[in-house]
């Protein structure tokens, strides 16, 4: 018979470029200029981002900009 390994409830660890932690819900800024792949969109550097959400993967931030969902590297925002 298979037990289920319990499931880690555990917090993801995401930094920014200074090395601080983000959470679910933080702002944040971008620190350099980054073009939005598929589409003609550019996002500037300085831009801030509110109410990010956290995830697993390459790209471990989700946000909305501009209307748009998108998903980052932490590497390229700090903390607002």
């Amino acid at each position: 018979m298979y037990e289920w390994n319990e499931v880690n409830d555990e917090e993801l660890i995401v930094k920014d470029c200074h090395n601080n932690l983000l959470q679910n819900g933080d702002s944040v800024i971008l620190i350099k200029d980054l073009k939005v792949k598929g589409s003609s969109l550019v996002l500037k550097k300085g831009t801030k981002i509110k109410n990010i959400k956290l995830v697993n993967g390459d790209h471990n931030v989700d946000c909305k900009i501009e209307g748009q969902s998108l998903s980052l590297k932490s590497e390229f925002l700090k903390k607002a």
